[in-house]
């Protein structure tokens, strides 16, 4: 299980909220150390002078009634016995062993600092001159602190800084979806117009790299056209030569004349098969259409005598098809089941239960092709074994192979428990 997260948004959130929580303690840090510690020593020693005051002329740790009452009078600082200090509030005031320590240095000799919280701030101090006394000195201004403003200027600031990752990611990565969009285009053979460039210095070098890397492609594929398309048309005519000097050979060589005719349409159907794979009907556009009905097409025109082709259709919703491209798939899937096997063939669709593909598949009850062969077959120029017989250029499978990518989808093999092969294609309800 990854915590971390993988997207660039979810990593510029989690950097900007690590930097922030970084940011308040160390400003938590700076001012408990140059704001808050200062201020309570000055604090503390602003009390232990008021408590020198207090006991300035006292030789003797008795304190007269009258010079008590007159000093709380005038100053509000009022000098009591424990008895009188625990009803006036003392037993509900909490001890600070900080502050204690930091009194006994001031006063030199072992205090104890106690505060309690009302209307007003009360420090009660049992200093070392009078260890019997308490003295009891209210200071204004200490007011518990309200951190309802310093919160919603932290959540402003938080809230601000996410929505400006998100605004910084989200323009970073308009190009990237872009990038990532045409990418897709150029692998299933479709060469967009070149991407502008815009976006960080980085970006704008990807996508330089990839408009260049487009040309390139489209370059290569318009230079293999053009030379297949000449080596079919100079193929083409010393055939047609050689199928018309056939005409003209004597009856007595009429079996040698069938054999470099058959010869001739083999090479043809080679030729065809060559420039079926290097084209698979790029240029055919997607529209939305039936898949059952193109099926169904399909399966009436592959009807042979003495076969029996079956279809079943299922509930699937129109996809984004190339028409023409998908019937050359259905028809050449059903040939092979024709050709590799004696029994029924099943044509069926259907919908995955994700609901975000259709599939179809043709089901022979041939002899299979061994588990090991399956992906080998995709391949350009690769037959299947013995079993499935050996006819043919090997390209049947590779184009098939090429035209569903074309359409972001995928095409499967298997043997059946049953016996024979199962081919099934896998298409997507949308090509977003």
């Amino acid at each position: 299980m990854k915590i971390l997260p993988r997207s660039a948004f979810g990593q510029t959130i989690l950097l900007i909220g690590v930097l922030l929580l970084i940011n308040q303690a160390v400003s938590l840090v700076s001012i408990m150390i140059y704001i808050v510690q200062p201020n309570s020593h000055q604090v503390d020693q602003l009390l232990a002078k008021q408590v020198r005051v207090v006991f300035i002329d006292v030789k003797e740790p008795v304190l007269s009634p009258a010079m008590a009452v007159a000093f709380q009078r005038e100053t509000g600082i009022g000098v009591y016995t424990e008895e009188d200090a625990l009803t006036l509030g003392l037993q509900n005031a909490l001890y600070y062993e900080f502050r204690s320590q930091e009194m006994s240095e001031l006063l030199g000799g072992p205090a104890e600092v106690r505060i309690s919280q009302g209307d007003e701030y009360l420090f009660w101090i049992r200093p070392p001159q009078a260890p019997n006394y308490w003295v009891k000195i209210p200071l204004s201004g200490l007011e518990e602190a309200n951190y309802t403003p310093l919160i919603i200027v932290l959540f402003i600031l938080g809230a601000l800084s996410v929505i400006g990752g998100w605004l910084f990611v989200r323009q970073l990565n308009r190009p990237l979806r872009a990038l990532q969009s045409a990418a897709h285009d150029v692998g299933r053979g479709d060469f967009p117009p070149p991407l502008i460039e815009r976006g960080t210095t980085e970006v704008v070098s990807v996508t330089q790299a990839f408009n260049h890397m487009s040309k390139g492609i489209k370059q290569l594929e318009d230079d293999r056209n053009l030379l297949m398309a000449g080596i079919s048309h100079d193929l083409r005519t010393p055939l047609t030569r050689i199928r018309l000097a056939t005409e003209m050979m004597s009856k007595e060589d009429e079996f040698l004349k069938e054999g470099i005719e058959a010869d001739i349409d083999d090479m043809n159907t080679i030729i065809d098969q060559f420039i079926d794979y290097i084209r698979y009907d790029a240029k055919d556009i997607a529209e939305i259409d039936d898949l059952n009905i193109l099926l169904q097409e399909a399966v009436q025109a592959e009807q042979v005598t003495g076969r029996n082709i079956t279809f079943e259709a299922g509930d699937i919703p129109k996809i984004p098809l190339r028409y023409v491209a998908i019937k050359r798939v259905v028809a050449n899937l059903i040939q092979n089941a024709i050709r590799y096997s004696d029994a029924d063939i099943l044509v069926a669709s259907g919908k995955e239960k994700s609901g975000r593909f259709v599939y179809f598949t043709v089901c022979d009850s041939g002899p299979g092709i061994p588990d090991a062969d399956i992906e080998r077959l995709f391949q350009p120029f690769t037959q299947g074994d013995k079993a499935r017989g050996t006819e043919g250029s090997g390209l049947g499978l590779a184009i098939i192979k090429r035209i569903v990518d074309t359409h972001g989808g995928r095409i499967l093999l298997s043997n059946r428990d049953v016996g024979g092969l199962s081919a099934k294609v896998i298409l997507p309800v949308s090509l977003k």
